[in-house]
């Protein structure tokens, strides 16, 4: 089963999910504000999906520019980077896709198609 990381509030989640609903795809929510990927999880999701680390931050998110990540991610090393990801999940680009053999970060439903269809 697939697991999808969303937050309630979020659009791009809301049409996400209902981009699966509509597809009768079975998925699992998890609410990545208060049951966000620890470290480990994260080091693992990355390995798998083979995107750059930086896809994994909510690059729009209001933590994100806050925090100025655009200056300070560059410099960061990539254990320190996931360290971060993993301290708050508002940090994470949502939703993120799971399932057995991939891992998609945000909604692109081609992508999305891609692998699901």
């Amino acid at each position: 089963m697939l697991t999808v990381y969303c937050y309630s509030k979020c659009s791009t989640c809301k049409k996400a999910l209902k981009w699966l609903d509509e597809k009768k795809i079975e998925h699992e929510v998890i609410d990545i504000k208060e049951d966000h990927p620890d470290e480990g999880t994260l080091r693992k999701y990355y390995a798998v999906s083979g995107l750059p680390l930086k896809r994994f931050f909510n690059t729009s998110g209001m933590q994100y520019r806050n925090m100025d990540l655009s200056k300070k991610l560059p410099d960061m090393s990539e254990d320190d980077q996931l360290r971060l990801l993993a301290s708050d999940g508002m940090l994470v680009k949502r939703p993120l896709l799971v399932g057995k053999d991939f891992v998609l970060a945000g909604f692109k439903q081609a992508e999305w198609e891609e692998k699901l269809m």
